[in-house]
């Protein structure tokens, strides 16, 4: 079984107290005499510890949509588009929390087959059937399959650490079809695109019987599920849409520079809630992840700087933020499958990629990806994802049952070809077809007249006045 961010269970965790208390327990059901059967049945109790570091990255993971995502993307559109960016981000906030909660967590999570899950909890149904006076108790994931993993928080939390990933993924595709979107169209999309696309890809990668985990897929926070995902989806747009309304001619530079560093800064320190936070824990592996996220995002803003620098004689702030998030992005599947010195190489060769993906490669192919959707998060996802499979050190992903862990090779590089090549096509073929869909029925573009007068005042009746 592959390791994946709710497998990281660290057995040496927990205070000494506990454990003590787990000795006292044991002896005292063997003097009742208990069954053994009795006691391996009853559910897990919870680690206070864990659970109070799962809270914070919730938090952490919430905090980069909203604003981190927000600011980050409204910096970088026309003053016209300012809020209606803003909005975007929020409202997607508010809707993908209820898609999730009906039904995206039932789908991504539960065992119904290698394909997809089932619908024990649409409407969280049975979320809360431990809890007794106020507590709650651990879970198995995937309790009813071969490969249950004992959680030590308890269900309701992982379902809340998992519901800010499915938040922020289809905001991240907003930047690639900004300023000419319909808001309504965006709204059906994102639920449509949710369901269909996301949670499924989440169930391969990340349920004990996903399918991609079976082939041994080493993903260990998103670099597929959400970054690909994203980037993919984004492109699909970008061409269905068609370009911004005077791209390559008119002045289409950003609105205020200072919203989007505030974001990007706001992304970076969620950021390890992002990665930190898939250990599922606050143990070692988390702690690992958290200084291999830092020490990527830092090695590909300096990458990208001087391979700006280089290029066109200035770094710009743009330049640096774009490619500190692109080492985010390209550190996220990694986190907690390399070393520091590994995470340093991936950001150095991040920042120089996601810079030509984002400036040579949009204009060699024309397209119109207005923030760099696919630039960063696609381009940057997918070297993250291959890389692993080079760089991925055994022992911070081994197990009892797998003393060896996830070891970079050529074999591990070939899984992971396959779930980024499986990956871009189930987006690419799904995200075009709900995208035709949805313009045959509704319209996806504004109307020429409303781009020029700007989606803040066209879409939603107000304007930034000074």
């Amino acid at each position: 079984m592959s390791a994946r961010p709710f497998q990281a269970v660290n057995p040496a965790r927990g205070p000494v107290i506990r454990k003590t208390t787990a000795v006292l327990s044991a002896c005292l059901v063997a003097a009742l005499g208990c069954s053994q059967a009795y006691a391996a049945d009853a559910p897990p109790p919870i680690d206070t510890g864990d659970t109070a570091w799962m809270l914070t990255s919730t938090a952490l993971v919430l905090m980069m949509t909203i604003p981190g995502l927000a600011l980050f993307y409204a910096g970088m559109v026309r003053k016209k588009n300012v809020l209606a960016t803003l909005m975007q981000s929020f409202a997607l906030c508010c809707i993908m929390s209820i898609v999730w909660m009906v039904a995206g967590y039932s789908l991504a999570f539960t065992t119904g087959s290698p394909w997809i899950g089932g619908f024990s909890r649409v409407l969280l149904n049975g979320i809360g059937a431990h809890i007794h006076n106020g507590a709650d108790v651990g879970f198995t994931l995937g309790a009813d399959s071969p490969n249950a993993t004992t959680m030590t928080i308890p269900e309701s939390i992982f379902m809340m650490f998992q519901m800010t990933f499915a938040i922020i993924t289809p905001a991240l595709i907003s930047g690639a079809y900004a300023e000419r979107m319909k808001f309504s169209a965006m709204c059906v999309f994102s639920i449509l695109w949710s369901l269909v696309v996301y949670a499924p890809i989440a169930h391969w990668v990340w349920s004990p019987i996903g399918w991609l985990a079976g082939l041994g897929t080493a993903d260990f926070a998103g670099g597929t599920v959400v970054h690909i995902n994203a980037g993919v989806a984004g492109l699909v747009c970008a061409l269905v849409l068609g370009r911004r309304k005077g791209y390559g001619q008119d002045d289409l530079s950003p609105f205020n520079l200072t919203y989007a560093v505030i974001g990007a800064a706001l992304l970076w320190v969620g950021w390890f809630g992002f990665n930190a936070g898939s250990a599922v824990g606050a143990n070692g592996r988390a702690g690992m992840a958290m200084a291999a996220t830092q020490i990527a995002a830092a090695g590909a803003g300096v990458s990208w700087m001087l391979a700006e620098w280089l290029r066109s004689g200035k770094p710009t702030v743009l330049g640096v933020i774009s490619g500190a998030v692109g080492g985010l992005v390209a550190i996220t599947p990694a986190a907690g499958f390399v070393l520091p010195g590994s995470a340093l190489v991936i950001g150095l060769v991040t920042g120089v990629v996601c810079y030509w993906g984002a400036t040579s490669l949009k204009h060699m192919m024309g397209y119109d990806d207005s923030l760099d959707a696919f630039g960063v998060h696609g381009v940057g996802g997918i070297v993250g994802a291959l890389l692993t499979g080079v760089l991925a050190y055994g022992p911070l992903s081994a197990t009892d049952a797998n003393p060896s862990g996830v070891v970079g090779s050529l074999h591990q590089l070939v899984v992971q070809s396959e779930a980024v090549l499986v990956t871009i096509i189930w987006c690419a073929f799904a995200s075009f077809i709900i995208l035709k869909a949805i313009d045959l029925v509704m319209g996806l573009r504004v109307t020429a007249d409303q781009e020029l007068e700007g989606l803040d005042m066209s879409l939603h009746g107000e304007r930034i006045n000074n």
